[in-house]
């Protein structure tokens, strides 16, 4: 009995690691023009780099040398508490689609894709008015939109999206603004 219950809880297990290696479509083609700007995130998956943090928005622009300069601002504690802030460098890697990029934090003067993270674009509206953000692992997933609001049956739709593709939409957290 004490080996079949192993056996299953293995099973079990080699599912949810298979789930999370199933490749993860992101959208056909990506402007990086129109993506530039703000985004505000209406959800996200708690990072620890994220940990209390409310009123949380990116800026995105384009840098000199063709990378994108990113500015993440957020709130401690509260829409009103002290701002954190964090600069990073992006860079796309794959041309083809303008979907999948890097995030780099961390000694950013230089791309080192060791201590870059992926950002994948999972859907995006057609008129850049929302994007679902993700990666491959699963741990990371975020829903920004151009304003700091969302209508609830889109936000629906979002999840909904993220669930069908394998993210474990229970870990999502609404971002206060």
């Amino acid at each position: 009995m004490k080996m079949l219950f192993i056996s299953i809880l293995m099973a079990l297990s080699n599912i949810s690691i298979a789930a999370n290696q199933i490749d993860l479509p992101t959208v056909p083609y990506v402007e990086l023009e129109r993506y530039l700007g703000d985004w505000y995130e209406i959800a996200r998956f708690e990072q620890k780099f994220q940990k209390g943090c409310t009123a949380v928005k990116a800026n995105y622009s384009m840098r000199k040398d063709g990378d994108i300069k990113v500015t993440n601002t957020c709130r401690l504690g509260s829409p009103q508490g002290k701002l954190k802030k964090g600069i990073a460098r992006a860079w796309v890697v794959d041309k083809q689609t303008n979907a999948k990029l890097k995030v780099q934090f961390f000694l950013n003067r230089f791309r080192i894709p060791a201590f870059a993270g992926n950002y994948w674009i999972l859907d995006l509206g057609a008129d850049y008015e929302y994007a679902l953000v993700g990666d491959k692992s699963r741990d990371y997933l975020w829903i920004l939109s151009r304003t700091k609001t969302m209508d609830p049956g889109l936000y629906t739709d979002l999840v909904n999206k993220a669930k069908d593709l394998n993210f474990d939409v229970s870990k999502l957290i609404k971002t206060q603004h």
